[in-house]
C-alpha cells in the first residue's frame, strides 16, 4: 500500500522522531520517498534515514507499507502527516 502527500512543515528532529516512533508500532516494512527529488525510498523506521531524505515544507512524499498490518500503518502515518506531526 502506498500514498503520496504534501508535507505541510519541515521535517526536523522532533517530527522525524514522532514519525519513526509511529512507524515502529507496526510489523510492516515502512518506507518514505522524496517524490520531488525522485530519490530511492528509505527505511521510515530509521530517524537518520528520514533526516537524510531532505523532506521539507511542500515536499511531495510517498509512504509505502508492506506487511500484515500495512493498511493500519499507512492510515496512522497519513493521519500523523496530515496533523502536522501532532503539533
Amino acid at each position: 500500500m502506498e500514498i503520496r502527500l504534501d508535507i505541510i512543515r519541515y521535517v526536523l528532529a522532533r517530527p522525524a522522531s514522532v514519525f519513526v516512533s509511529e512507524a515502529k508500532k507496526f510489523e510492516s516494512n515502512v518506507t518514505i520517498k522524496n517524490v520531488d527529488k525522485d530519490s530511492a525510498p528509505v527505511n521510515a523506521k530509521s530517524i537518520m534515514m528520514i533526516l537524510a531524505a531532505g523532506l521539507g515544507t511542500g515536499t511531495k512524499i510517498e509512504i509505502a507499507c508492506d506487511g500484515a498490518d500495512e493498511q493500519a500503518a499507512l492510515d496512522a502515518l497519513v493521519a500523523l502527516v496530515d496533523s502536522g506531526f501532532g503539533e
